[in-house]
């Protein structure tokens, strides 16, 4: 079985690459979606994230604002909230790959907007990147409800670059065009990856080359060229 990650930036138009995958019947694992299960009411994420942040849980409910006033722009507090919710979140990835591979799929898709923050690229066979420009990246966050340049402006810091994320992943999917851009690159990816040999279930790497370039530049240093 084949895994592929699917990731970009926020904005980036990762939603309608998703839906074009499920259009074409592959399995989609929505990372997102396994993040609002966890701390869901009744969730497993909710008892320790009361117990890290008191007040962010009221009458078995998440309170969201209160819950990101008290992590936004405290780098301390989301690395605090992540430990508690990203093992949660990969024991469903675990749960869903297995179900897959019973089902006898050829090729599944993790969506992942933080794939290369989290060294996630490792584990996946190939990995896919969804792009727009800037502009148009930050026109669609900010049409969102609630959202402020403030707070767009530190998701996007907390991210991998664009640039960066375009040159580390295997395929780029174009988001600014319409639809039939992304349908086509989409569909030219899927093809070239299907040749590939699975290397990645049930094995994970831990490490690549990928993921040097990351920590490099993460600690200032240029990446080198070629």
């Amino acid at each position: 079985m084949l895994i592929v990650g699917l990731t970009g930036s926020i904005g980036m138009g990762k939603s309608t690459a998703t839906r074009l995958l499920r259009g074409m019947r592959i399995p989609v694992y929505d990372a997102d979606a396994a993040v609002h299960a966890v701390q869901a009411p009744g969730g497993a994420a909710l008892g320790p994230i009361e117990a890290a942040f008191p007040g962010a849980v009221k009458d078995g409910v998440l309170d969201r604002p209160a819950l990101g006033a008290k992590v936004f722009a405290d780098p301390d507090a989301l690395r605090r909230l992540e430990r508690i919710v990203h093992p949660l979140v990969q024991a469903r990835q675990r749960a869903f790959l297995k179900r897959a591979a019973a089902r006898g799929a050829k090729i599944v898709v993790l969506d992942i907007p933080l794939l290369f923050e989290g060294n996630g690229h490792v584990r996946v066979d190939a990995t896919l990147v969804v792009s727009a420009p800037w502009f148009l990246q930050k026109q669609r966050v900010l049409a969102r409800p609630g959202m402020t340049e403030a707070k767009f402006l530190d998701v996007v810091k907390r991210q991998t670059p664009d640039v960066l994320k375009r040159r580390l992943g295997d395929f780029v999917l174009p988001s600014n065009g319409g639809i039939a851009p992304t349908r086509l690159a989409l569909t030219k990816a899927l093809a070239a990856i299907a040749g590939k040999s699975p290397r990645c279930w049930p094995a994970r790497p831990l490490f690549d080359r990928r993921s040097a370039e990351l920590a490099r530049t993460r600690r200032g240093r240029p990446l080198p060229k070629g």
